[in-house]
């Protein structure tokens, strides 16, 4: 077991540096990387994750290759420029909503991030209540030139039927499914257009790929910010999945200042290649003493959470 802290290079969800966990089974390494909120139930679906990849490996791809969008954090209006521009990728996912009183900010990130690229779809976290939603996504739309897709506008899933039926833009559903008990109410309240699937909140690659048969919505796929090693079964899931309309925002190793691995997951030409087992850690990002045992105290308490239920 590996405990490993990697600065990021721009705050982001909140965090400075990305922490998790690194096991080694039969069948290769599997990453345990819950996000500080989510408390051990919740983890519990990141340990099987880490454990499918460790133990039993994933099913076979039916493409050898996913696209990719870049990730552009809520940065100035020139570097979000730049980080699109010298992505590679089609397609970009901006980051918005990130403090009250964003809007102009917002506006203006999504306008440079438009001349870099000709795809462009915002992400809100759930920052917005359904008036403000309507109203910044119809401003967004008009900066963006027509965005691809809105990212979770909304914490709940109500909220986010409210704004469909409102708005003209795609609306897409993240932690409304990751983080709910049941993942297909998004789909049966009629509140998204799009799922977006993380295999390590949802527990894995296969259970992924149940949930996204069940909802029977258009998916793309998204990195829970993991190092290669985890982002190595994402990509797996996009590789997996039978049908792949949109990039899929698996390009995040350029939010960490490094990686575990020799040969980083990342994107070329904005494509990445799908993965049979995630790539061997062999570079070390040790966590202080004080957090390695905090990591091993909860990897502990999950396991034996998920053996009992």
């Amino acid at each position: 077991m590996r405990v490993y802290s990697i600065p990021l290079r721009t705050r982001f969800r909140g965090i400075d540096a990305r922490e998790g966990v690194l096991v080694e089974g039969a069948a290769g390494w599997g990453e345990f990387c819950p996000f500080p909120e989510y408390g051990d139930a919740e983890a519990a679906a990141w340990w099987a994750a880490a454990e499918e990849a460790a133990e039993v490996g994933w099913p076979a791809p039916v493409r050898d290759r996913v696209p990719v969008n870049c990730i552009v954090p809520a940065v100035d209006p020139e570097r979000a420029h730049a980080i699109a521009a010298a992505s590679g990728c089609a397609t970009a996912k901006v980051k918005v909503a990130d403090h009250p009183g964003s809007a102009a900010e917002d506006v203006a990130r999504v306008e440079a991030v438009r001349a870099a690229v000709p795809l462009v779809r915002v992400d809100a976290n759930g920052a917005w209540d359904v008036d403000t939603a309507v109203r910044r996504i119809r401003e967004l739309d008009r900066a963006a030139g027509g965005l691809e897709y809105v990212e979770q506008p909304c914490p709940t899933v109500p909220e986010l039927a409210a704004v469909r039926r409102r708005v003209d833009v795609r609306i897409a559903a993240d932690e409304s499914i990751r983080r709910a008990e049941d993942p297909l109410r998004v789909a049966v309240a009629g509140a998204a257009d799009v799922a977006v699937l993380k295999c390590a909140p949802l527990g894995g690659v296969r259970r992924a790929l149940a949930v996204a048969e069940a909802c029977g919505l258009p998916c793309v796929v998204s990195s829970a910010l993991e190092t290669s090693v985890g982002l190595a079964a994402e990509i797996a899931l996009a590789g997996a999945l039978p049908s792949l309309d949109f990039a899929c925002g698996v390009g995040t190793l350029a939010l960490l200042s490094g990686d575990v691995v020799a040969a980083p997951l990342a994107p070329v030409d904005g494509v990445v290649a799908v993965p049979r087992v995630a790539p061997v850690p062999v570079v070390e990002w040790p966590a202080a003493e004080e957090r390695r045992r905090w990591w091993v105290e909860r990897v502990e308490r999950v396991r034996a959470l998920s053996r009992t239920a």
